[in-house]
């Protein structure tokens, strides 16, 4: 479904999050998860800049079956609120127009949250029910929303630095990310953290975490011998090596079990005795997200027209 006419639609962080359908997004997410790996490979571009903050580019974010394609544009910024600032563009494949503008932070929380959602329910054993976070920020939030629509959680802590925003998540607040890890069968880790938060002596066997802090040169959650120890499964290994959980914590690629897809493809198996899976983020998860908000935003007749040509 597109709008009519050479009008651009403004979708805000609440127009954002008034139209994402977690069913919905979670069932493109899948089927992208589950496409084999197109090539040439999307660019995904960073960079620093000069005082705190770093830029990013991702393009372009493509699925089959779906006619249009995205660019996003952020400024990550840890000190500021929101730290990460920018937009996504929502082009037509056929023509270029640009469809819509979307606040990315939104864009962002909410597909990084539900692809860790469908990896988490998917990777982690179908019995456990103990759900905890470290981290209680906007990702743990749209984390949460995936993993509950996707099964019942007898318990959820958590822990944060400010122990109020733990509170609300809603969870129950724990004192460190070690009694995390030892109330919960599934972890979450949502940080800015450049130093291990959970090493191999503070998991057992049968956890599955998922690392969604690793995502930048230099961003570390786990300690390495955690990770060699785990099944680690990425989303892409290349991504893995240069920016993510592999490389910042100097390990091989031979550390790495395969990707997410493989397991969704049947190509792995979905549970091992220990797991972990760390995500960079792959520009065609913010086409899932912003396909489906766009489609349910224009037939609600939600967000901002705009003719940026008039």
């Amino acid at each position: 479904m597109f709008q009519t006419g050479l009008v651009t639609l403004l979708l805000g962080r609440s127009d954002v999050a008034a139209a994402v359908d977690i069913g919905a997004v979670l069932d493109l997410l899948a089927a992208g998860f589950r496409t084999p790996v197109a090539e040439p490979a999307p660019l995904r571009i960073r960079t620093d800049l000069p005082g705190p903050g770093t830029a990013t580019c991702l393009m372009p974010g493509l699925l089959p079956d779906v006619p249009a394609y995205t660019v996003k544009v952020n400024a990550k910024f840890p000190a500021a609120v929101p730290a990460l600032r920018g937009v996504v563009c929502l082009h037509s494949l056929a023509d270029g127009e640009l469809l819509a503008l979307l606040d990315s932070a939104s864009v962002t929380a909410w597909r990084t949250g539900l692809a860790a959602a469908l990896a988490t329910h998917t990777l982690a054993d179908p019995e456990a029910h103990t759900l905890g976070f470290v981290g209680a920020g906007a990702q743990a939030a749209t984390t949460l929303a995936g993993l509950r629509h996707l099964r019942r959680w007898s318990r959820v802590v958590a822990t944060d630095l400010d122990p109020a925003r733990a509170a609300a998540l809603p969870a129950e607040v724990v004192s460190s990310p070690a009694s995390v890890a030892a109330a919960a069968d599934v972890v979450v880790l949502a940080t800015w953290s450049r130093e291990p938060l959970l090493g191999r002596a503070d998991v057992r066997a049968g956890q599955h975490l998922t690392s969604l802090g690793a995502d930048e040169p230099g961003k570390r959650e786990l300690a390495a011998d955690l990770l060699a120890a785990s099944r680690l499964i990425v989303d892409d290994v290349d991504l893995a090596l240069s920016g993510g959980a592999l490389g910042s914590a100097g390990l091989t690629a031979d550390a790495c079990a395969g990707t997410l897809g493989a397991v969704l493809r049947g190509e792995l198996p979905a549970v091992a005795p220990q797991s972990v899976y760390s995500p960079v983020g792959l520009p065609w998860q913010d086409l899932a997200l912003c396909w489906a908000v766009y489609q349910q935003a224009v037939g609600a007749g939600a967000g901002t027209r705009v003719d940026l040509l008039g």
